[in-house]
């Protein structure tokens, strides 16, 4: 069998000499970060001080820019924020047992957010695997089970020829839709012996493109063509694969109400005619979209977040879109599509037929005229409507914002506008704590010519304030919004309100946030509801770091 041609990469002239005669030093380590500069890499996060041996020297020796944070979780976050707001994959290093433990939490958040984090991780000698059991420092039974469940593939290393394929690989699966944290796993002896194979060059991680099937696109276009009463659900799906602008090309075509669930806010533009923003929240929207005889859910698995803890019952046809093919009808009986958002939505419009209603956009408005701001109701004790004013009023429509668990958050998961796609995000999946300011930190260095809010509450302020230096040494344009008052009941976890401290009131022990933050060289000041909108819009305007709290009552 013959070809006339041979798309098989190739090397250039000084590739080839290199890969003949290869420069001396090199170690496992190496192979490592000359696959990830292959793979185009150009930043990498990990902790201060705590690097896998092997990798130290090679990361001088390459021009990958390595993030240090203060610790294992907190740089996963900022990973997975890099990963989010640059759409491409994000590299985060970790030692082997305790450090790698500690970045599970924030592992998990980069899975339910569909977030591209590649975590290479060290491991204990090669000698010590397989169920031998030599008593290395950070020895762990079996330190890929602990990942298993949470990542989207594990790929294991035992030689230092099998670096770049396995490296490769996790790349090309964490870029594949649904997009996701990969984990490759190294012995420490591997990456620290001496190597005399050839740099690394010639890569190719091509993700998979994910294809609706024809028959389905077809019935699914009939299906709103011929439609009464059609409606869609925007998840976080559709902002994933920027499909946002096909997304309102169908809703426009079918005259069909859209909301978007909290995780996929800025898929659908807020005032649009057919705008019933963001949901679940006001019973007058979930009977809209119940009463649909067909309802189009598109990036979305409706989860209990997304569903109003499963409450939300449809009544027609559900066509389902959706990359994770777990997520197809988990949750209800559907047209079940596995496809990328975006290869969906334009075979969609390629398929279906323009479907004429006057009445749709009326019922969306009188909709929302009925139903009430969901700012104007707190949810809980805390911040109040016109502090979210004031965050919406300051923060630029391209900045992104990042926040811990509060009251403020839950309102503004269903009032605040996000003018843009990509640019509000929180903890909805791990859901914990100290997850603000390191995920803020990464997507500074994603775009440092864009500032970036993060927003936490006083209780979990001391989990991540040393990120504070974080930001400090980087010179990063990130504000830090302390909502005060709530003390440790202001991740809205359900608690019983009961937040005096057992020891002399509810002050007694609790930082000064400011007098810290200003002992780490960072400019702060406490700031009230109504001077919030010019202390933020001051802090988002002037270069690196700076800190506001908040008394909000």
């Amino acid at each position: 069998m013959s070809h006339d041609h041979d798309d098989r990469p190739g090397l250039n002239a000084a590739q080839a000499e290199a890969a003949l005669n290869p420069p001396p030093g090199r170690v496992g380590g190496d192979l490592v970060t000359e696959t990830l500069q292959g793979l185009g890499a150009a930043t990498v996060f990990g902790v201060s001080g705590r690097l896998a041996p092997g990798l130290s020297g090679a990361l001088r020796r390459s021009a990958l820019a390595y993030v240090e944070l203060g610790a294992e979780n907190n740089a996963a976050f900022a990973a997975d924020a890099y990963g989010r707001i640059t759409g491409e994959v994000a590299v985060l290093l970790l030692t082997a047992g305790p450090g790698a433990l500690a970045a599970l939490p924030a592992l998990q958040e980069a899975a339910a957010a569909s977030a591209p984090v590649l975590a290479v991780c060290a491991q204990v000698p090669a000698a010590g695997l397989g169920g031998r059991r030599h008593g290395h420092p950070r020895e762990l039974r079996d330190q890929q089970a602990s990942f298993r469940e949470v990542v989207k593939s594990v790929h294991p290393v035992r030689t230092a020829s099998q670096i770049p394929s396995a490296i490769a690989a996790a790349w090309e699966s964490a870029l594949t839709a649904p997009h996701g944290p990969v984990w490759v796993e190294i012995p420490e002896d591997v990456l620290r012996a001496e190597t005399v194979l050839p740099p690394v060059s010639a890569l190719d991680a091509t993700p998979r493109e994910l294809y609706p099937r024809p028959e389905l696109t077809l019935v699914a276009a009939d299906l709103l063509a011929r439609a009464a009463r059609p409606a869609i659900i925007a998840g976080g799906g559709v902002v994933r694969a920027d499909a946002t602008g096909k997304l309102r090309a169908l809703a426009e075509r079918i005259a069909a109400p859209v909301a978007t669930t909290y995780g996929g806010k800025g898929a659908f533009p807020w005032e649009h005619p057919l705008s019933l923003r963001s949901w679940p929240g006001d019973p007058r929207v979930t009977e809209l979209l119940e009463a649909a005889d067909v309802l189009l859910v598109v990036g979305s698995g409706l989860g209990a977040l997304s569903s109003g803890g499963h409450t939300f019952a449809p009544r027609g046809r559900v066509v389902q879109i959706e990359a994770d093919a777990g997520k197809l009808e988990s949750n209800h009986p559907a047209l079940g599509i596995h496809s990328d958002a975006r290869e969906a939505l334009d075979a969609l419009l390629d398929a279906v037929e323009p479907r004429e209603d006057a009445t749709a956009a009326d019922r969306v408005r009188t909709t929302l005229e009925a139903a009430p701001d969901p700012a104007a109701a707190a949810q809980g004790p805390g911040p109040d409507a016109p502090v979210l004013a004031a965050v919406r009023a300051a923060l630029p429509d391209t900045a992104p914002s990042f926040w811990d668990l509060t009251p403020l958050t839950t309102q503004a998961w269903s009032a605040f506008d996000a003018r843009r796609p990509n640019t509000m995000h929180s903890a909805q999946g791990a859901g914990g704590p100290g997850y603000a300011l390191p995920s803020a930190t990464g997507a500074a260095f994603a775009d440092p010519t864009t500032p970036v809010l993060a927003v936490t509450g006083e209780g979990d302020a001391p989990h991540t304030a040393a990120e504070l230096t974080t930001a400090r040494r980087y010179g990063l344009p990130v504000t830090w919004l302390i909502v005060d008052g709530d003390g440790d009941g202001d991740r809205g976890d359900g608690g019983d309100g009961d937040h005096e401290d057992r020891d002399g009131g509810p002050d007694a022990l609790r930082p000064d946030l400011v007098a810290l933050a200003e002992s780490l060289g960072v400019p702060a000041l406490r700031s009230t509801p109504a001077s919030l909108a010019t202390d933020l819009t001051t802090a988002l305007r002037a270069p690196g770091p700076s800190v506001i709290v908040l008394r909000a009552r």
